[in-house]
């Protein structure tokens, strides 16, 4: 008799979770595990300010799939549409080629993209901060705008190249600026040309208050730490036009500037709306069990999903975080075993543990189980909080390491060249561009189903 297709949709914080405790829980007898990924690595998304900033290696966020997972079928492409009515994923492999995987039971945990508004030049001229490949191109980018600014006799060039806006007052984009103003304060000293002071960070909001959810004392502290740095934060404000080397406030400001990091919010990713389900605010609606009501052998979690968040009540569903996305996935591991053997689903039940919001150096604010810190106490509960998140052993080696060398060797700045003369649009990193409409996918499905 032919095992049971399990397939999970995603390699991040839910779909590998899933994954370990689908392995650890049923025997290679039981189903069949394949994870649909397009890189072979679980991407420590929290890390990635650090990764932009040189403080981390890229590879130490990058934690390998195939270190954690023994018997998991990996399939290196992504998920581009989804075909309930014949319990097929279409997927582009890595190398363009498009194939047909069949499931029985399916686990959708495709994460989320970087949300994008219609805002003139942005998709052309705004750099994301979501993808591995993204943090690497940001340092390089904003190396590289040093050694031009110090390199050219013409002042607006200089000037133009020696402002930076990021866009986005969550962590994400809190955490951006902090740390990247660092580095640009830091290598300055190795430019004898430039003056540091001619260095400009603009942080901008269109919510009146810097990271609400810390609450108000965190947050005014979190914004004192950055404008004692320098940077300017300007909320109530967001971008109206963003040109090639201009940037225009929605309050009228026109700033010369060359690097715009946009980190204003993510969206479900695109592969949810080839689906013909309900959805909340582009998230997939789904039950307390994680399970989508219109296909009863599909489930799904994680930051495309609206799973109800039965601590807070009143409707409220679960934010896109690696804390949530993690437990869900051992949770949606649960339920489909349960499935499996015809047993009840149990409901996901998670009370926040807090957040951490790491500011580079000595500087940090977190609220562990609501105590709040600020300073050197609140940045050892961050970084602390980080390593036992990290999934493997050798992974908290490199980042521990990683933090040490920093700390005692500092940087020294270097550019790896990386796509230095090629566009490096968002939908370029996130491949947002790649899925298909609802139609294409049924005939995809036929197609490759009638070939195979």
């Amino acid at each position: 008799m032919e095992r049971p297709r399990i397939l999970i949709v995603g390699g991040g914080f839910a779909g590998l979770e899933c994954a370990r405790r689908l392995e650890h829980k049923l025997s290679p007898s039981e189903a069949e595990i394949s994870l649909v990924t397009p890189f072979s690595y679980q991407l420590y998304l929290p890390l990635l300010p650090h990764v932009a900033a040189g403080v981390l290696t890229p590879q130490s966020v990058a934690v390998s799939l195939r270190r954690t997972l023994r018997r998991t079928h990996i399939v290196p492409g992504g998920a581009i549409g989804v075909d309930p009515a014949s319990k097929v994923c279409v997927v582009r492999k890595i190398t363009d080629e498009v194939v047909a995987q069949k499931y029985d039971y399916l686990v959708l945990s495709p994460g989320s993209v970087t949300r994008t508004f219609d805002i003139p030049g942005l998709t052309d001229y705004a750099r994301g901060m979501k993808t591995l490949a993204e943090a690497a191109y940001v340092r390089d980018h904003v190396i590289a705008q040093l050694d031009l600014a110090s390199a050219t006799l013409d002042q607006k060039e200089r000037e133009s190249r020696l402002q930076f806006v990021v866009v986005g007052g969550g962590y994400a984009g809190t955490e951006t600026a902090a740390c990247l103003q660092r580095l640009t304060t830091a290598a300055a000293y190795r430019y004898p040309r430039l003056d540091a002071r001619q260095i400009k960070w603009h942080l901008i909001d269109i919510a009146p208050k810097l990271m609400p959810e810390l609450g108000d004392p965190l947050g005014e502290a979190a914004l004192e730490v950055l404008r004692d740095r320098g940077i300017e934060v300007s909320l109530g404000v967001s971008v109206a036009e963003v040109g090639a080397e201009t940037v225009k406030f929605t309050d009228g400001r026109v700033l010369p500037c060359r690097t715009l990091i946009w980190t204003a919010g993510v969206a479900a990713s695109p592969l949810i709306g080839t689906l013909d389900a309900e959805t909340v605010r582009g998230r997939l609606a789904v039950t307390a069990e994680m399970r989508v009501p219109q296909f009863e052998d599909v489930f799904a979690l994680g930051d495309a999903a609206a799973v109800p968040d039965l601590a807070k009540g009143d409707g409220a569903v679960c934010p896109p975080t690696a804390q949530h996305s993690a437990r869900q996935g051992r949770v949606v591991a649960n339920n489909v075993i349960a499935a499996l053997h015809g047993r009840p689903l149990e409901p996901y039940y998670h009370k926040d543990l807090g957040l951490v919001v790491d500011l580079g150096g000595k500087d940090a604010v977190s609220k562990p189980l609501g105590v709040e810190l600020r300073g050197v106490p609140a940045q050892l509960v961050a970084r602390g909080y980080h390593l036992m998140a990290m999934r493997t052993n050798a992974a908290k080696f490199r980042v521990g390491a990683n933090w040490l060398l920093n700390a005692t060797a500092g940087d020294d700045f270097v550019r790896t060249g990386f796509l230095a003369r090629q566009p490096a649009r968002l939908q370029d990193f996130e491949y947002t561009d790649a899925y298909l409409t609802k139609d294409q996918v049924r005939a995809h499905a036929q197609s490759l189903l009638a070939k195979g």
